[in-house]
């Protein structure tokens, strides 16, 4: 082979063969596409976050609707216990001179009973009032008559009589201070005191 040819051979084998490593070192770089993968690590930390969030969010509405259901609860027990304790002091009136009990007192009466039959540790002292009209040593009787005639009615539906004291201030203490018979009818009453036992009231039907 004549020589210039076997240079030009030779040139060309040298050229072939680095165009085939730098096609092979081109062919090599895409093995680093693995990367990303810290990408999908930080959604999922903010997805488990967000729901730890949640989750707090959910607890905390929880824990506020049941302090609501607790407050509105005890709320509607206060209420109950203190209609008790008003009927409880609620007073009876009587007719000019007379210590007899009439239908409206009765009725007042009622509501009490069951108050003081769910309530054993309760006592109570009845005062009897009259009006201005007639003598101290008058009045002071008929006011002792009329808390009796109070004690006698609850005795008889079966409270224990050793529950209740009763007392007599005639005229002594009114409730209104007009001489005409609008304020003489407020002052003809019997008054009801709690004086033992009352801190915890229970309601009947069992709420306290």
């Amino acid at each position: 082979m004549p020589i210039a040819r076997r240079a030009q051979f030779a040139r060309a084998t040298v050229l072939f063969t680095i165009a085939g490593l730098t096609l092979a070192a081109c062919r090599k770089k895409p093995a680093a596409a693995p990367a990303p993968a810290p990408t999908t690590r930080v959604n999922q930390d903010s997805i488990d976050a967000a729901r730890r969030a949640q989750e707090e969010r959910d607890r905390a509405a929880r824990d506020a609707a049941a302090r609501d259901s607790a407050a509105r609860a005890q709320a509607r027990l206060d209420s109950i216990v203190n209609a008790a304790r008003a009927t409880l002091n609620a007073p009876v009136y009587f007719d000019y001179d007379a210590a007899d009990l009439r239908d409206d007192a009765r009725g007042v009466l009622e509501a009490k009973l069951p108050i003081l039959t769910a309530n054993s540790g309760l006592r109570i002292r009845i005062a009897g009032h009259t009006d201005s009209r007639g003598s101290d040593e008058y009045n002071l009787a008929l006011g002792q008559r009329r808390a009796s005639a109070v004690k006698d009615w609850l005795t008889g539906r079966g409270i224990d009589g050793g529950r209740i004291e009763i007392v007599s201030f005639g005229e002594e203490r009114p409730g209104c201070t007009e001489e005409a018979e609008s304020c003489w009818s407020q002052n003809r009453r019997a008054e009801f005191e709690v004086t033992a036992g009352g801190e915890r009231l229970t309601v009947p039907g069992g709420a306290q």
